[in-house]
C-alpha cells in the first residue's frame, strides 16, 4: 500500500471528523472511501459524455422493438468497454 499525506483546512477537517463519526473509525477509511467515490463517479461521467456523444447519430429508423435490442448490445458494450461488467 502508497502512503499519501494531505493537509486540510480546520473547517473541513472539523467537518469531515462530523460525518465521519457514525460510520468510519479512522480518517484513513473515510478518505478512502471518498476517493473511491470520486472515482467511480468520474467513471460514470466519462461513459454519460460518450453517450450523448453518440445518442441521435442513427440515420434510418427502426421499429421500436429493434430499438430495445440495440440499446440492450450498445449497454452491454459499453459495460465491458468501462469494465464495469
Amino acid at each position: 500500500m502508497e502512503s499519501i499525506t494531505i493537509k486540510v483546512e480546520g473547517d473541513l477537517a472539523r467537518e469531515m471528523n462530523k460525518a465521519m463519526k457514525p460510520y468510519y473509525s479512522t480518517k484513513t477509511e473515510f478518505i478512502r472511501e471518498a476517493i473511491r467515490d470520486k472515482l467511480k463517479n468520474l467513471k460514470k461521467q466519462k461513459i454519460l459524455e460518450e453517450v450523448k456523444k453518440n445518442f441521435g447519430k442513427a440515420k434510418t429508423k427502426t421499429p421500436l422493438w429493434m430499438d430495445e435490442v440495440i440499446r440492450e448490445e450498445v449497454g452491454k458494450e459499453y459495460l465491458k468497454k468501462f469494465g464495469l461488467e
